[in-house]
């Protein structure tokens, strides 16, 4: 069985009182220079070291500090802090959190296991969860302490755990609807995958267009990959009078990458996007899209950690709505 780190280890290591290394873990670094906590940082990380009392302090303690992990899921590339998703959603509980004098820390991983560690090392208030589609959102929960929030999760109800989602389905149904009665009848959905989030959008996208033709393409999660598989399957995408895609992103892409190949959108083909981000309202034509408000789920997100927090938390699961934005990139047939 591993032995666990402990205070004294990481202090003789580095040759400093066990008081500094303490201090540093629970964020009091006023009198301890820039260097040594840094070095006290790196070493803590390095060895995994997560604090023995670690339920106790985060359970108790007020730090004032909310953490937002992000999924840096490998779509991304490296980048998902650029995405405009992402940056919409951090930008709306920066503000939220600001209000209620929280600070917000970020952090990036595809490791469940860095998500205790990085809420252990700062001593949280609370978890924002962004981007996670996987079930294993009570495992995790036995794990920590403090109370957290999970933007689109697909687990059980849990009294303990608010997952704030939006309604996928309809905002599909709706995309599906408005296609339908815009006279198409052969519509093509690109997403990466088929399951949680995407999965949920293509269906209501079915739902909604009823008796029509509504097909599924497959792309690859690397841009450039995703830019041959276009050129590659262009000839079968021509067959559709409409695309609906499960992100502005790809929207988007598809759109500009339609028009460079003398395909003009929607003369020949109309494209629909979702989550109403920057890029769906400033690319040409301007994105047909589904619009969520990150306001909104900010501010329930900021509402229920102070519920978990009291041992209230009055709806576990918050269904949030969507609403579908008419712009220039989707004409009749």
């Amino acid at each position: 069985m591993e032995q666990r780190v402990r205070i004294v280890d990481i202090a003789e290591e580095l040759g400093v009182s066990t008081a500094t290394v303490s201090n540093v873990i629970h964020g009091k670094t006023k009198k301890i220079s820039d260097r040594t906590v840094r070095r006290v940082q790196e070493l803590l990380e390095e060895r995994q070291y997560i604090p023995s009392m670690a339920g106790i302090l985060l359970s108790q303690n007020n730090s004032r500090i909310v953490g937002v992990v992000v999924n840096d899921h490998i779509k991304y590339e490296g980048k998902v802090l650029e995405d405009a998703f992402v940056s919409a959603a951090l930008n709306a509980l920066l503000f939220e959190l600001e209000k209620s004098d929280y600070f917000m820390m970020v952090k990036a991983t595809e490791d469940w296991n860095e998500i205790v560690r990085f809420a252990s090392m700062w001593n949280m208030d609370g978890l924002v969860l962004l981007g996670f589609c996987e079930s294993d959102y009570e495992r995790l929960r036995e794990k920590m302490h403090i109370p957290f929030v999970v933007y689109d999760g697909y687990f059980e109800e849990n009294k303990r755990i608010c997952n704030l989602i939006i309604d996928n389905f309809d905002g599909g149904w709706q995309v599906g609807d408005y296609l339908r009665r815009m006279g198409h009848r052969r519509i093509l959905c690109v997403s990466d995958n088929n399951i949680c989030v995407d999965k949920d959008r293509m269906d209501g996208c079915r739902a909604g267009a009823q008796e029509c033709q509504v097909d599924w393409l497959q792309i690859p999660m690397s841009r450039q990959e995703r830019l041959r598989f276009y050129k590659e399957h262009l000839t079968h995408i021509k067959q559709y009078t409409a695309v609906f895609a499960v992100s502005d992103a790809y929207a988007v892409e598809l759109l500009y990458f339609l028009q460079q190949n003398h395909i003009p959108v929607p003369d020949e083909i109309s494209v629909v996007g979702f989550d109403n981000t920057v890029l769906s309202r400033n690319c040409y034509p301007a994105l047909t899209t589904v619009g969520q408000d990150a306001k909104e789920r900010a501010m329930a997100a900021v509402q229920a950690l102070k519920e978990l927090r009291k041992g209230i938390l009055e709806e576990p699961v918050r269904n949030l709505p969507v609403r579908l934005i008419l712009r220039e990139s989707v004409r009749a047939v």
